[in-house]
């Protein structure tokens, strides 16, 4: 709780308007609540460093909302990932306030507008056809408050395109790569730069790419020493593990 909230709870208390236990609930929230369809992790944000992210995928838009409400009221950051265009319309109407990425299918709505941005994360594409996947990074990233910064189609197929900016991302504090194909790309930034590097398997392929089977192997042999690897698509996962590196590295002393 905010000094003003004990402040204004405190002064209830006195009033008369707000009993002893309401006092202690407000002090000491539990450490979870529970929706029937969902427990809600409120004291992740303590032992993680972030609260809990929504995994939107197979639920209603009314569990969805459900969790959000609950941290709102938390007064935590909101971000939840793989958001359906019905749930995107239903979150829209319920917080317009909330802040909403088509393409990386994200919801996003932060407690306070104000926050301290720590650490530098740099996304880069192999294809435009990676953009969801990267973009699912992006927002991630940003959320956990690294300074971001995209950039897309610089596959290897033209490598002259990555070369040229170069001094775009060799400064990063962590970089995410998402490739899928051949997924080569990570491994030509990995001996670009001295920072670690994130490989996103993507399910962007032909046949033979296997629904990014492929790129995923070709990443876990890269070359490469400071490449490390996730799952398939999990955009999430590497600009969460991005944004905690870049902010470990910002708060270190040069």
């Amino acid at each position: 709780m905010e000094p003003t909230d004990i402040k204004q709870a405190l002064e209830q208390f006195k009033e008369g308007k707000l009993g002893m236990e309401s006092i202690l609930e407000l002090l000491d929230p539990p450490p979870e609540v529970s929706l029937g369809y969902a427990h809600v992790d409120l004291h992740r944000q303590q032992r993680c460093g972030y609260p809990e992210v929504i995994f939107s995928q197979g639920k209603t838009p009314e569990w969805v909302e459900g969790v959000v409400e609950k941290l709102l009221e938390a007064k935590q950051d909101c971000l939840a990932t793989r958001v359906s265009e019905e749930q995107a319309q239903s979150l829209a109407r319920r917080f317009p306030q909330g802040e909403q990425d088509r393409v990386a299918r994200t919801f996003w709505l932060p407690a306070e507008r104000k926050r301290d941005v720590k650490g530098s994360v740099v996304i880069l594409t192999a294809g435009t056809s990676d953009l969801p996947v990267a973009r699912e990074a992006l927002v991630t990233a940003n959320a956990l408050g690294a300074h971001t910064d995209l950039l897309a189609d610089v596959g290897v197929a033209g490598i002259h395109r990555l070369l040229r900016h170069r001094q775009r991302f060799v400064d990063a504090d962590a970089i995410v790569v998402v490739a899928g194909m051949d997924g080569a790309l990570p491994s030509v930034v990995g001996g670009l730069v001295d920072c670690p590097v994130i490989a996103v398997p993507t399910s962007v392929g032909y046949g033979a790419a296997f629904g990014g089977v492929a790129p995923l192997l070709t990443m876990l042999n890269a070359c490469s020493a400071n490449v490390v690897v996730v799952n398939i698509d999990s955009g999430f996962k590497g600009g969460y593990v991005a944004a905690l590196i870049a902010r470990r590295a910002a708060g270190k002393p040069a």
